[in-house]
């Protein structure tokens, strides 16, 4: 269509008019004019602004130098431009750290050690807990409240909770304390796992779980995975069709949290533990209660075994073993190699 317009166009108002009426581009107009070239292109000339051969030695020579090693070529350009002196310009110090395969960070990194991934395995109650500190939203703009909280990760019983004005090692050392002596912890049979927030990571809390005879693991940077009970808990809290935009007060708060632990503990039933309560599988009464399950339910099987396809039906299984980060095959065959 384009080009019908232009071909009716050209004899009347010539070829630029021609373009300008029917929207075509004149270079695209001029290059369709010229035969096609045959083999290889032509090398470009060198233009005439190039730096010479020893002007690029030089440069490189700057930008490698102590001095100017550790600075981006922006930073360079301006510090010898002050001084007086104008060598290239910032793309062209660019363009000659390229070609020899030296974009990158220039400067100096700091080179953190890997942090190992934490695996942590508990097949009774006692055995591991992780613990961590969320926020809960207080009265006015800022205001935030600090709830502690510790949970078993093999009966998903929260051991201990605080909802305190503010997060300080002390009240985390209060607070481990209180829960350690209230289960009858004994030196050697329990690890707490925590992020790596300040509270978790303070000499007086390491010092304390020393003292308590109870080992210690953190979560890798910037890996929440490392802590899935504890980010589990937090949001089983913070999604509760009850909790509140925001707490009138912290003895609210206190409130709120005494109700739903209570309920958490001795009433949810939980998914990951055979859906039985985190209270059942802490004290030992999960086998008695899966036992009157399994009654139940091969009663309502003899009753009416259409009802379950004639396959005699079984209560979800307890758990034997909790993880944090299980390992693979493929980490074993890692750490092998």
């Amino acid at each position: 269509m384009i080009d019908d317009c232009f071909a009716k166009l050209r004899p009347l108002v010539g070829t630029a008019g021609a373009c300008r009426g029917s929207g075509k581009s004149r270079a695209t107009h001029y290059r369709r004019c010229q035969p096609p070239k045959l083999g290889p292109a032509r090398p470009r000339s060198t233009p005439s602004n190039a730096l010479s051969e020893i002007e690029t030695t030089e440069l490189l020579a700057l930008l490698r130098s102590p001095r100017f090693v550790d600075l981006a070529p922006a930073q360079v350009w301006a510090i010898v431009l002050d001084e007086g002196r104008y060598v290239a310009s910032i793309s062209t110090m660019y363009r000659v750290l390229r070609a020899n395969d030296e974009v990158r960070e220039r400067r100096a990194q700091a080179k953190h050690p890997t942090r190992a991934r934490p695996e942590l395995m508990a097949d009774k109650p006692n055995m591991c807990w992780s613990w961590d500190i969320t926020k809960l939203r207080g009265p006015d703009k800022g205001v935030w409240f600090d709830c502690y909280v510790a949970i078993d990760i093999f009966s998903r019983y929260v051991v201990g909770w605080m909802v305190a004005p503010t997060e300080t090692a002390e009240l985390a050392e209060g607070f481990i304390t209180r829960a350690v002596n209230a289960q009858g912890v004994t030196k050697g049979m329990l690890n707490i796992h925590a992020d790596r927030g300040t509270s978790m990571t303070s000499k007086g809390v390491a010092e304390l779980l020393a003292d308590l005879g109870v080992g210690r693991t953190h979560s890798r940077p910037h890996v929440s995975n490392d802590n899935p009970y504890s980010e589990a808990v937090n949001k089983t809290l913070k999604y509760c069709p009850a909790f509140p935009a925001r707490f009138g007060s912290i003895e609210d708060a206190r409130v709120f949290c005494a109700e739903f632990f209570e309920y958490y503990n001795h009433h949810h039933r939980h998914s990951g533990i055979g859906l039985h309560t985190p209270a059942s599988v802490h004290y030992g009464t999960a086998e008695e209660i899966r036992a009157r399950r399994t009654e139940t339910l091969h009663a309502a099987y003899a009753a009416n075994p259409c009802r379950f396809g004639n396959r005699k039906p079984s209560p979800p299984k307890l758990p034997t073993a909790a993880w944090i980060n299980k390992p693979t095959i493929d980490n074993d065959a890692q750490k092998k190699s």
